[in-house]
Formats: structure tokens, C-alpha cells, sequence
């Protein structure tokens, strides 16, 4: 027997500090509800369950974004729903203005509240805020603009993606006649009016003026080779008219407004009657382009062999671009270019955890200029007429960009059902890695618990046993 060293009572006494080791950390996760309290629990749990703490607390956030992003679209939806009112309003008072029983005194005093509906309708542009942000001057749009020269003769453009980059873009032609002019005869009661290449002439480009689209021409004889003949635009809208002509033996040249112009070929056998056409511009080969300036030298577009437009504009996924005749016979002299810079201002939600996990919206400018009713005059009953026009194609500008606003408002409520299922779904995650499970460790401390006791009990009975030795002396 040795006393110096009572190896039993050593052995139970690491067995006591191991159990009493153990229930501490039990008794520290039932009381935390934690599994992992410390990087020693589980590093590499450690590890995954703060990143997985990262993501929630960032779909978290990413949801009440989007929400502020519909607050925002709210916002700006609603006071272009009074520019709507506004608008139907104003057409209203063109209707009125537009009836003969009203006196010249009359459309004057109309015009006092068109006057006042315009500036109405730029004040909503100006003082629409939301968090001090102005929603509808511009500010937060895409902004274009063509270069000097624009040798292209490029009318007007649209950026129709909220997210194009900040960049030069270049629309070209690399050959002759890529893109050309044409007349399509719908139909025709004027004898001998058929056949529509030799019945039209539009490369008088310097002086033409007319739009893409469908017109119809009357024509009406008043002698046996006297005519009038009139030029009307898809609203019914006289464009172009000549009086007293010869048609029979002569070309004829119609010519009105804005250096509209149109000369029709010699019809020995023209009478009274009416002819619908279109002018439209064909695309004859798959060279026209447009090209981002960004080093890259890529194409976003490229024409479509016999490809056609009516109303002039190309519309290429992230342009809209619009053309006239003169455009189209500057692309027919092949190799010109224009350039497009685009100045991006469009808002951007974050609507994610992460980086570039974003949308943007853009609005554009609701100005009474932008709209196109800025100089509306009903004091007239020639412009009340004009109004008419001008105010449906500003009404159409307010429903589409009100479309655009639900659009992206619905966007972003699906967007909010969807951060919440996977916030849910990754916390439930993050749950499995670091809580603890309560019956299981309550399992465990009751075990713990017991052998603690027990190990103390035993080395109760290890520290007599040294006593033995005392027999030995009697």
C-alpha cells in the first residue's frame, strides 16, 4: 500500500472536474439557448453561423428597402395621377374651345384655366419629393443626348432599360442605302392609283417634313383636269394641300406646314377619290448597329434584313430611336454615325444581402415641356384643335410612365414575399447551426449532474482509503 500518492482519489477527482466541467457547459447553454457561446464550442459552426447572421440582418434590411422603394413609387404614382386629371381636364376645355358655338371672348376665358392647369401641372413637377428627393423634374431619369454633328440625322431617343450603363453609344451605317424609305398603298379608289412606287416621290429630303405612318389622300376634281387635292394624317389632320391643280399632266407637289412636303407623280387618269398609304422605313440589310463606346466594342443591336417600322422608330431592347426621312435618306448615303451619350440617374434599391443585388428605377421629366403641352392655346379654334392632339400624346406620356411605376410596384412586392421565405428559411438555418437543442442538453446535464455527484461521492470513499494503513501499526 502506498500513502504518497492515492492514485484512486486522483482518478476520481478528474472524473469530478470533467462532470462538473460538463455541467457548467450544459447549465451555460440551457441558460443561453445557445449551442455554440464561444468560438471553442465550434469554430467552424462559429464561423457559418455569423455569416448566415450577416445574410438575415441584410435580407431584413433589403426587405424594409423595398418597402420604402414602393412609399417612394407611391408617392410619385399618386401626384401624376392629379397631372392625369389635369390633363383629361385640359382636353376637355380643347373640346369645348374646339365647337364654333363658343366666340373668340369665350376661348379666351378658357384659356385663363389652361393657363392655370399647365402651371399646376409644373408646380406637381417641381415640389414632388419624397425624403427631400424631387421625384418628377428629371433628376432621378435617364438623360440622352446626340452629338453635334449627328450625321445620322438621329430625331429623338429613349433609353428603355433603367440600367444601362453610363456610356457613349453609336448608332452607324456601313453601307449604301441600309436603310431606305418606302410606300406601301393600302388602298385606293383615285383610277390609276395603285402602284406605289411610281405614284410617290420623297427624295426631295431638304424640304420633306412628314412622318412615318399611314395618311390618306382626297382628291376631288372640279373641271375635267382641276383638282384639290388634300394630304391627311392618321387623326384626319390636314397636313399638306394644294387647290386648282392640273394632276393629270403634271407632277404635283403638296406642301404645308413645318416643310411638309410630298410630290405626287403624274396620274393621266385620276379622278375623285380617296387613297390610303403608309410611309414606312425598311431596313434592307443587317448593317446598321449600335455599339457601346466602352472599349469593348459591343454591338447591343443589329438590324434586321427587311425589317420595316410605320411610325419611324427602331425599337432595340434598350433604345428606342426615332426616325423621319431625312434621317433615313442620311443612313441611305452609308458610313454616317451618330453618337449617343447617356447620363443614368436612375435610382437605385438595394434589394438584397449582397453587393449589386439591385434595381433601379428611373422617372422621367413630367414637365409641361417634356409632356408637350406647354404652348397649348385655345384661344383659337385652330389651336384648340392642335391642343387636342397634343394633349392625348402627353395623356399617353403620363399612362406609360404610370405603368412603368406599378410595374416596378408589383416588382418589389414579390420581391418583399420573396426576402421574407428566404430570411425565414436561412434563420431556420442559422437556428440548427447554433441553438441548442433544449431536450437533448437537459438530457445532457442531467447526466452531467449525476456523475458529478457520484464523483464526489467517491472521493469521499478514495480519501479513506490511506487509513488502511493504520491497521498495519496495531
Amino acid at each position: 500500500m502506498r500513502i504518497n500518492h492515492n492514485i484512486a482519489a486522483l482518478n476520481t477527482y478528474r472524473q469530478l472536474n470533467s462532470a462538473t466541467n460538463a455541467q457548467t457547459k450544459s447549465m451555460e447553454k440551457l441558460a443561453s439557448g445557445l449551442r455554440i457561446n464561444r468560438a471553442g464550442d465550434d469554430a467552424a459552426g462559429l464561423a457559418i453561423s455569423e455569416k448566415m447572421r450577416g445574410q438575415i440582418r441584410g435580407l431584413d434590411q433589403a426587405n424594409r428597402n423595398a418597402q420604402d422603394g414602393i412609399s417612394l413609387i407611391q408617392t410619385a404614382e399618386g401626384a401624376l395621377n392629379e397631372t392625369h386629371s389635369i390633363l383629361q381636364r385640359m382636353r376637355e376645355l380643347a373640346v369645348q374651345s374646339s365647337n364654333d358655338t363658343a366666340t373668340d371672348a369665350d376661348r379666351s376665358e378658357i384659356q385663363k384655366e389652361v393657363s392655370q392647369l399647365k402651371s399646376e401641372i409644373d408646380r406637381i413637377r417641381d415640389t414632388t419629393e419624397f425624403n427631400t428627393k424631387k421625384l418628377l423634374n428629371g433628376s432621378v431619369g435617364i438623360n440622352t443626348s446626340l452629338d453635334a454633328t449627328n450625321a445620322a440625322k438621329i430625331q429623338g431617343v429613349t433609353v428603355n432599360n433603367d440600367t444601362l450603363i453610363d456610356d457613349q453609344y453609336k448608332i452607324s451605317t456601313v453601307a449604301a442605302n441600309d436603310i431606305t424609305t418606302t410606300t406601301s398603298l393600302e388602298n385606293s379608289s383615285i383610277a390609276g392609283f395603285t402602284a406605289a412606287a411610281s405614284n410617290f416621290d420623297l427624295t426631295d429630303t431638304k424640304t420633306d417634313n412628314l412622318d412615318f405612318g399611314t395618311y390618306t389622300l382626297e382628291s376631288k376634281m372640279n373641271t375635267a383636269t382641276n383638282f384639290d387635292l388634300a394630304l391627311k394624317d392618321a387623326n384626319g389632320k390636314v397636313v399638306a394641300s394644294v387647290n386648282g391643280v392640273d394632276w393629270q399632266n403634271q407632277d404635283i407637289k403638296l406642301t404645308g406646314a413645318g416643310g411638309v412636303s410630298l410630290t405626287l407623280k403624274q396620274n393621266s387618269t385620276a379622278g375623285s377619290g380617296e387613297a390610303t398609304f403608309s410611309i414606312e422605313a425598311k431596313f434592307a440589310n443587317n448593317n446598321t448597329t449600335i455599339k457601346a463606346n466602352n472599349g469593348l466594342g459591343a454591338t447591343l443591336w443589329t438590324s434586321a434584313g427587311n425589317e420595316t417600322t410605320k411610325n419611324g422608330e427602331i425599337n432595340t431592347g434598350d433604345f428606342t430611336i426615332k426616325l423621319n426621312i431625312e434621317s433615313v435618306q442620311a443612313s441611305s448615303a452609308g458610313g454616317v454615325n451618330s453618337s449617343i451619350t447617356v447620363n443614368n440617374n436612375a435610382m437605385n434599391f438595394q434589394i438584397g444581402a449582397n453587393e449589386g443585388q439591385t434595381t433601379k428605377l428611373a422617372i422621367s421629366d413630367m414637365s409641361t415641356t417634356k409632356l408637350g403641352v406647354n404652348n397649348v392655346d385655345v384661344s383659337t379654334l385652330s389651336g384648340a384643335q392642335a391642343a387636342i392632339t397634343s394633349i392625348d400624346s402627353a395623356i399617353q406620356k403620363v399612362s406609360s410612365e404610370r405603368s412603368k411605376l406599378g410595374a416596378n410596384q408589383n416588382r418589389l412586392e414579390h420581391t418583399i414575399n420573396n426576402l421574407g421565405t428566404s430570411a425565414e428559411n436561412l434563420t431556420a438555418a442559422e437556428s440548427r447551426v447554433r441553438d441548442v437543442d433544449m431536450a437533448k442538453e437537459m438530457m445532457e446535464q442531467t447526466k452531467n449532474s449525476i456523475l458529478s455527484q457520484a464523483a464526489q461521492a467517491m472521493l469521499a470513499q478514495s480519501n479513506q482509503v490511506p487509513n488502511g494503513v493504520l491497521q498495519l501499526l496495531r
